[in-house]
């Protein structure tokens, strides 16, 4: 093949490389120089959608002209570019519509079996994202075949001063953990944009010795950029006219003293005995009931107006307020997104909605203390589902919820005061340390077998079960004993 780029030049990569904007996967193909046979090969081949990393290999091995490796160097080795090809999406309903990155970006594979290289800029994942082109399609199910998703946005992208120290952290806590032998410990929610995902299937080939614990075998994983930090990217450098969230640093120099974390946490602890009435006065915020009010507060205190984070968006970082009771009870448990039950039913553990959001999430639990007929600020704290929790006990409580959705939910009219409540044989919070399931409204909405309803709600309050009936729509929720367990530690401290 004729090479239609300067290979040593970042700037002519990119430049050939937007030609490509505008074209399907199969015009780069029908456009190539390949006799007839050997287009109609690469049609076949690169669209098979079970081919993994299939599109982007075709754009370096159709397009840019080399060959697809596993090879941990930069892919244009002599000017430091490393090729990466995406989906993206549309999300929303109607006309109001937002892109997200189709996926989290897959840097490099973890090597287990060897030491790691602890400087950051000596390592393969430095080397791969400090310079990259990044191709941009969009994924569109609908279309006969993935080589019919149109190439939208091609750009070279290098991470910002802020973002490359986040990333840094990030890079010294994984590694700090595989050398403390705990690879097998790690989770993506472990750190803030670089994380550690898994890779491979649940199969035993997919476990590996490590280097740091030979007696215990760890899951193969990669450090990746998380999916919000590149739908972040995306809207900051490719569609620009998106809106995008308020950063929480400001200014990046800050990162050079602390982490993330540190900053997060000093900001909000220097408010630490101050009442939630007084802090809305300081925050011009109204003091009212809302169950939104702690967690607002909360993102008044790091600077940010609106109800989102650019960091927290980028990282998944979740914010929940936990209020404490006089009796140093959680006032209440804490509700996960709604996952549909019929969902539920077909899926395997680590393809699960519950295990990929304990697994990709970050929380930051923000405390605040029953004083009198105020709630006084108590500090905070970041918390992730360990590995360890998440694959014995809460896999063990979903287990047990899905066996009942499966075999069909019985429902047991009930005659109370306040009149006929519906009760179920799902399994009661009391059942698992960490996990129930229990409605996510405040509105109760059945269809039974024989077509009647009953509740206080309507169809929009209620979900379809696998045998077709309907009852209120369910979600997964947090134990608030095992959150108080969470917070011990930290309340001792306060």
């Amino acid at each position: 093949m004729n090479i239609k780029y300067d290979k040593t030049d970042p700037l002519s990569i990119e430049a050939y490389g937007k030609k490509m904007v505008g074209k399907t996967f199969l015009d780069i193909i029908q456009e190539s120089s390949e006799p007839y046979e050997t287009k109609q090969e690469l049609i076949t081949s690169y669209g098979n959608k079970k081919r993994k990393g299939g599109l982007g290999n075709l754009i370096e091995e159709v397009y840019f002209g080399y060959k697809a490796n596993s090879d941990q160097s930069a892919d244009f080795l002599e000017a430091g570019v490393e090729l990466k090809a995406s989906p993206y999406e549309y999300v929303g309903k109607g006309k109001v519509k937002d892109v997200r990155a189709g996926e989290r970006l897959v840097v490099t594979m973890i090597d287990y079996q060897n030491p790691v290289e602890d400087d950051y800029f000596k390592s393969h994942v430095h080397e791969k994202i400090n310079k990259m082109l990044l191709v941009y399609y969009l994924r569109n199910r609908n279309l006969p075949s993935n080589l019919d998703y149109p190439i939208d946005y091609v750009k070279l992208y290098s991470p910002t001063q802020a973002d490359l120290k986040i990333i840094q952290d990030d890079y010294k806590k994984i590694n700090d953990k595989i050398k403390s032998g705990k690879a097998h410990e790690l989770s993506e929610s472990d750190t803030i944009y670089l994380s550690a995902c898994t890779k491979g299937s649940t199969a035993a080939k997919s476990w590996v010795p490590q280097y740091y614990n030979p007696e215990v075998k760890a899951k193969k994983r990669a450090y990746s950029l998380k999916q919000g930090f590149m739908t972040q990217v995306l809207k900051n450098y490719l569609v620009k006219d998106i809106d995008t969230y308020e950063p929480i640093i400001k200014n990046p120099a800050e990162l050079n003293e602390q982490t993330f974390e540190d900053i997060v946490q000093n900001r909000i602890h220097q408010h630490n005995g101050k009442t939630d009435e007084a802090l809305c006065v300081e925050f011009d915020r109204v003091y009212n009931n809302d169950k939104s009010l702690w967690a607002d507060l909360a993102l008044r205190m790091l600077g940010i107006k609106s109800n989102k984070a650019e960091e927290f968006v980028k990282a998944n970082i979740v914010v929940k307020a936990v209020r404490i009771n006089e009796n140093n009870k959680i006032v209440e448990s804490s509700s996960l997104p709604s996952m549909p039950l019929t969902e539920l039913v077909d899926e395997e553990w680590e393809e699960s909605k519950l295990y990929k959001y304990f697994e990709e999430t970050k929380f930051l639990l923000v405390v605040f203390k029953k004083v009198g007929d105020r709630y006084v600020l108590r500090g905070s704290q970041f918390w992730n589902m360990p590995e360890s929790k998440l694959n014995t006990v809460v896999k063990d409580g979903w287990e047990q919820i899905r066996k009942v959705v499966k075999e069909g939910i019985v429902f047991t009219p009930s005659q109370q005061s306040n009149g006929i409540v519906i009760k179920n044989n799902l399994p009661k919070k009391g059942a698992n340390e960490v996990i129930h399931l229990r409605p996510h409204t405040s509105k109760s909405y059945y269809v039974f077998e024989d077509g009647t309803t009953h509740g206080s709600g309507n169809i929009n309050n209620s979900e379809v079960l696998p045998d077709g009936r309907r009852m209120t729509k369910q979600s997964f929720w947090i134990n608030n004993s095992f959150l108080y367990s969470v917070l011990e530690e930290h309340l001792k401290n306060e």
